[in-house]
């Protein structure tokens, strides 16, 4: 493949993850701004604070979608070429958290990561789902279930590609680090309130439509 033909396409991976799916869902429906509660953020646990959890799950699904595509086009343009996949996976998480559209400003990159590793290996999303819903539930803090989940993926990616491949391509293994890492980042002002003692907790109404909580 030219060079040129590598770089488009992680500047396009980049593009489709900045799309900013919580901002667009809330000025078609009329709900308020995500970026204007809460964290300020526009991944879906400010979606759901912000329009419900209706809204939300079009939110989740779309950013999961933003992941996903991506490397969907990587995979079809090259037939299937690890290095590309990874750089484009890593470049729509990228564009999830500092979105070319909100000025750099975006949300915390998880489902969209999520959806990069649904196409590149979704048994390690599976690996991984317990930790990441099984801190939430224990600790109510989406951002905690977030850190340790994103963290996860690194051995399940591992574990998974040693059981069905007997190796694991060196690209995948740099991404799930690469890609937990840019998660961190993003959650950065999280960690500073975790350690602090004042994150926000997770409240579980908010799924059936009660109550505002969660970062």
């Amino acid at each position: 493949m030219q060079p040129i033909t590598a770089i488009v396409l992680i500047g396009l991976a980049y593009v489709i993850g900045s799309i900013p799916f919580s901002v667009i869902v809330s000025r078609l429906t009329g709900a308020p701004d995500p970026r204007t509660i809460g964290s300020g953020r526009t991944g879906g646990t400010n979606a759901l604070r912000a329009m419900g959890p209706k809204w939300a799950l079009v939110v989740v699904a779309g950013d999961l979608a933003k992941g996903a595509v991506p490397v969907l086009i990587a995979r079809a343009v090259s037939d299937g070429e690890p290095a590309l996949e990874a750089a484009c996976a890593v470049a729509a998480v990228i564009g999830s958290a500092r979105s070319i559209f909100l000025r750099f400003h975006g949300g915390r990159g998880v489902a969209t990561g999520v959806g990069t590793m649904l196409v590149i290996q979704p048994i390690a999303v599976l690996l991984a789902a317990p930790v990441f819903i099984g801190v939430i539930l224990i600790t109510r803090y989406v951002s905690l279930g977030s850190l340790l989940g994103s963290a996860a993926m690194i051995p399940a990616v591992v574990l998974v590609f040693l059981v069905v491949n007997g190796t694991v391509p060196p690209a995948y293994l740099i991404y799930a680090v690469a890609g937990a890492a840019v998660v961190w980042i993003a959650h950065a002002d999280n960690i500073d309130r975790l350690l602090h003692g004042t994150e926000r907790k997770f409240d579980l109404g908010m799924l059936a439509g009660r109550g505002r909580g969660g970062t």
